[in-house]
């Protein structure tokens, strides 16, 4: 199967969600929530990730998770995660519990797109608080896609994680997962980067961009992925954005869509004049108006 092949393949039972003028979209990715050791590349952004949560909680935000939430290729048990990251998984069961939360599956955690899987081990998460079991995401469905379909019959929004268009990541990615958990996960500690990686190798970065923003073009979508780790707000010329991802070093970055519209966003830690901390929200480059879009 080709790469845009797979592409088109992952909306071929992509979930749709309305798209309104009044619908109010985060979308985050590539949160590689891990189990708190040296390799949990999201353990130094776990606070500014739940500043973020909190604040699109209460601001009415529908939270879409595009791919590689988890761990679960340097990683095996999920457990740990969820014993790890409690907080995080609290927050996201309110979003769940109402209706607001809805995540597709990436290379690191394809597991997910098997039934048994989350059924297995999504259903409840230990409270701290009330040292008990809590519902967390019961019945959830793992998607390859969703479709953010226009009610006023204009332009859709695709999104997928973006593996697809790595053979590697995508058909090969049992051996993927081989080469990371077995090799690339202990040079990891030794400061070497992960050739396979479309995050970490700038080659595969490029190539894996460049066919999805072809894939967007001839189709006419407007397409918005995660997995290369590389933040892109898009333009009325070009229709493919990317969330970036929550590992960044200094912050983690997302999209949200908003009154027909797409702002990169970026969440960091600032300063007051006083000196005391705390999350900042940022816009990155401009909005982008979805009907503006290759008109």
């Amino acid at each position: 199967m080709s790469r845009t092949s797979r592409i088109s393949k992952a909306f071929q039972d992509a979930l749709l969600l309305p798209l309104e003028h009044c619908s109010r979209y985060i979308l985050f990715s590539d949160c590689h929530r891990g189990i708190g050791n040296a390799n949990d590349n999201f353990l130094k952004n776990e606070y500014l990730y739940l500043a973020a949560l909190n604040y699109y909680y209460h601001q009415g935000f529908t939270y879409l998770e595009l791919g590689d939430g988890d761990e679960l290729w340097e990683n095996r048990s999920l457990y740990k995660i969820k014993e790890m990251h409690g907080q995080c998984f609290a927050v996201m069961a309110k979003f769940y519990a109402e209706g607001r939360f809805y995540a597709i599956y990436g290379n690191h955690d394809m597991v997910k797109k098997n039934p048994d899987f989350p059924e297995k081990h999504f259903r409840t998460y230990y409270c701290e608080h009330t040292m008990c079991p809590h519902p967390l995401f019961p019945n959830i469905t793992f998607y390859p896609g969703i479709i953010l379909h226009d009610c006023q019959g204009k332009k859709d929004i695709y999104l997928i994680h973006g593996h697809q268009a790595d053979p590697l990541n995508s058909s090969f990615w049992r051996l993927a997962r081989f080469l990371v958990r077995y090799i690339w996960k202990p040079l990891e500690g030794l400061g070497v980067p992960d050739p396979t990686s479309a995050a970490k190798n700038n080659r595969k970065k490029k190539q894996s961009e460049q066919l999805l923003s072809d894939w967007a073009v001839e189709n006419h979508h407007i397409l918005i992925t995660g997995h290369t780790h590389h933040p892109m707000a898009g333009n009325v010329h070009s229709p493919y954005l990317n969330t970036g991802s929550c590992i960044h070093p200094s912050g983690i970055t997302g999209i949200e869509i908003e009154n027909r519209c797409m702002t990169l966003v970026k969440w960091s830690i600032a300063a007051r004049s006083d000196l005391s901390l705390y999350a900042s929200r940022d816009i990155l480059g401009e909005t982008v108006c979805i009907d503006e879009i290759l008109t």
